[in-house]
């Protein structure tokens, strides 16, 4: 099923939009919009029902895939960007945005599907389990929940950092406060296997007095870790790639895993 053709204002006008996918990086837009019709295409077999964007961001990919489903609710932690994504794009057909916390009093079983996406790494020990089990509960049983995770480890890992100095030296966005890796630590995640680790910094950020908020940059991030937090609740239907999907991480931006509950 063709996607809708987008509204250009209408997205741009979103804070990674304007990053991710206008900031002027050929390499970044194209990746990252590989990633969005990845994920559209996932979802266009379990279209119908109530879908669920949990860390909706901006709710650029809510914007372009709101047409599959009746109605769509995108939850994020930062009230901000909930005002801002209802403010932008609460006009859509069915599209609606909450507070993370506002989903504890929905029931169980509450979404036919959900997308979690480039969430997870941020995320800390503690709040990535959390998230994972709201995901568990909020979707039914025979749902479908796709997450999606960027690839710091191996080839692509040497690829982004690359781009991220370029598009520092260009004042591509807030790229100019990447993260940077000592030769050891570069070096052991080049080689990441199942298992492998290093320190990654925690950040703060709250998002006001009574809203702390601590989270991780991409640094140290592998994704074969989170498969096995993953498989503690869900079922791993299908592991995919963008934006080429070729069947190993060493030639991929992102990883999607298809997943259903246990």
């Amino acid at each position: 099923m063709k996607a809708p053709e987008p509204d250009r204002g209408l997205l741009g006008a979103g804070t990674y939009a304007r990053k991710q996918l206008f900031g002027g990086v050929g390499l970044l837009s194209w990746s990252h919009g590989s990633r969005f019709r990845v994920g559209r295409a996932l979802l266009e077999p379990h279209a119908g029902g109530r879908l669920l964007d949990y860390g909706c961001g901006d709710g650029t990919f809510l914007a372009l895939a709101h047409d599959l489903f009746p109605e769509c609710v995108g939850a994020e932690i930062d009230p901000r960007l909930v005002e801002e994504c209802s403010a932008r794009l609460g006009g859509l057909p069915g599209v609606s945005f909450v507070l993370t916390e506002a989903l504890r009093d929905a029931p169980d079983g509450s979404f036919d599907a959900a997308v979690c996406m480039e969430v997870l790494e941020h995320c800390t020990p503690p709040r990535a389990d959390e998230v994972l089990a709201e995901l568990h509960r909020l979707v039914r049983p025979d749902g479908v929940v796709l997450i999606s995770v960027p690839v710091e480890t191996g080839l692509p890992l040497l690829v982004k950092q690359s781009v991220r100095a370029l598009a520092a030296a260009r004042g591509c966005g807030d790229y100019r406060h990447r993260e940077r890796y000592s030769p050891g630590e570069l070096a052991r995640m080049v080689c990441a296997r199942m298992g492998t680790t290093i320190p990654r910094p925690v950040y703060r950020a709250d998002f006001s007095p009574d809203r702390p908020n601590e989270y991780h940059g991409h640094k140290g991030f592998n994704w074969r870790v989170l498969c096995a937090e993953v498989e503690e609740r869900f079922f791993l239907v299908d592991t995919r790639f963008s934006p080429l999907n070729l069947g190993t991480s060493q030639l991929a931006s992102q990883v999607w895993l298809v997943c259903r509950p246990r």
